[in-house]
């Protein structure tokens, strides 16, 4: 894929098979698009495009192959008097403080299970 322009991150890992897909159907059609001229001329090598491709090749304008994002869907729901009453900023922050004294009560367990 180097050789013919196609940048790879080896820290990268797809977590998902449908990402995975969706890489390799995108690599694929840029391929299928790619004229590979050939180095030297009329020295034709394996992976060279033919004659016949490298002399009707054109410049290309524009994005070469943009990727589509699907625009995800938003939920609308109508505002109520119960809705207006709460805080979700008061509601994190009583979560937050459940989590924080979970943890500090799963601690305290451990500790006397120990002893």
């Amino acid at each position: 894929s180097r050789p013919i322009g196609i940048a790879v991150d080896p820290r990268r890992k797809n977590k998902s098979v449908e990402s995975l897909q969706a890489n390799v159907q995108r690599l694929k059609e840029y391929q299928s698009r790619l004229i590979v001229f050939p180095r030297k001329a009329g020295k034709i090598k394996k992976g060279d495009s033919s004659v016949e491709e490298t002399s009707a090749a054109t410049q290309l304008k524009g994005a070469v192959l943009p990727i589509e994002q699907p625009k995800p869907v938003i939920e609308r729901m109508d505002i109520t008097d119960d809705v207006k009453s709460k805080s979700a900023v008061t509601q994190w922050k009583l979560a937050k403080h459940a989590q924080y004294l979970e943890g500090k009560k799963q601690c305290k367990k451990d500790v006397d299970e120990e002893n």
